[in-house]
């Protein structure tokens, strides 16, 4: 079952649907392997969803930014938590609006939980949300895995490939187990201190190129290694007057449903 648009994601909150709740295990993870920093701290949660994580965070004292891109998720979310104290909530589509809401100075945790196999571009979210770790953040995954996931719902869960090319741009990560799901503490992005150089414009008799661009069965496209050592995602000349180049254009697959729904 695939969920294309927001506005089934809408439906899905408003039908008062939710997920599999967060657990013991990853309780104590969090507060074990992400606490506080002395002085507060601020964490970024990223599709919150109905605001169980961004809470509890918020209870260990971390000032929470929780966003998630359905307006039905976060009512649930206000009307759930009233209570709650050191909760901004924030309607946000991570891969596709101004992230200006978002904090300036950047957060010491972000958690990312049931729904990074959704998202569509994903290195280029996971290299924008390491851009935003202060120094010594953590950015947190929790995933199901296709090893603990009923071969019809393995398109939800990240096999050990995908999990590999997560955790590859990191100078540390930390896979840990929280009951089934893969709680993957990542620190230290390796592009976070690189620099770009943008090579002198092609002259117009040798604008046309070819590339090859590998997807997996999903139609994601994978990146490969550059001669550095660094992932990188295939690019081509773009033919044309008005054009000097530009990455070949992927096609959107469907956001797929988040089958950990309902425990």
């Amino acid at each position: 079952m695939g969920y294309v648009v927001r506005d089934q994601w809408q439906q899905h909150y408003a039908d008062g649907k939710g997920f599999r709740q967060l657990g013991e295990r990853e309780r104590a993870l969090l507060a074990e392997h992400t606490p506080v920093p002395d002085g507060g701290g601020r964490a970024l949660d990223v599709g919150c969803g109905a605001g169980g994580l961004a809470v509890y965070l918020a209870s260990l004292g971390y000032a929470v930014d929780a966003v998630d891109f359905a307006d039905s998720a976060l009512a649930r979310a206000r009307d759930e938590h009233a209570d709650a104290v050191g909760v901004r909530w924030i309607c946000l589509d991570i891969e596709r609006d101004d992230s200006a809401e978002l904090h300036e100075d950047g957060y010491d945790l972000i958690t990312m939980r049931l729904m990074y196999p959704f998202l569509r571009d994903r290195s280029r979210v996971l290299h924008g949300l390491g851009e935003r770790l202060r120094p010594g953040g953590a950015l947190v995954v929790i995933t199901p895995t296709t090893e603990h996931t009923p071969e019809e719902r393995r398109n939800i869960a990240l096999d050990e490939d995908e999990i590999r090319l997560l955790t590859a741009g990191w100078k540390q990560a930390e896979r840990l187990d929280a009951d089934k799901l893969a709680a993957l503490v990542l620190r230290g992005p390796c592009h976070a201190h690189t620099t770009a150089v943008e090579k002198r414009p092609t002259t117009g008799h040798a604008l046309t190129g070819a590339v090859a661009v590998v997807t997996d069965e999903a139609g994601r496209v994978l990146p490969g290694r550059s001669t550095r050592g660094m992932w990188e995602l295939p690019g081509g000349k773009t033919s044309g007057p008005t054009h000097t180049s530009g990455e070949l254009p992927g096609e959107q697959g469907s956001v797929k449903f988040r089958a950990c729904v309902e425990g």
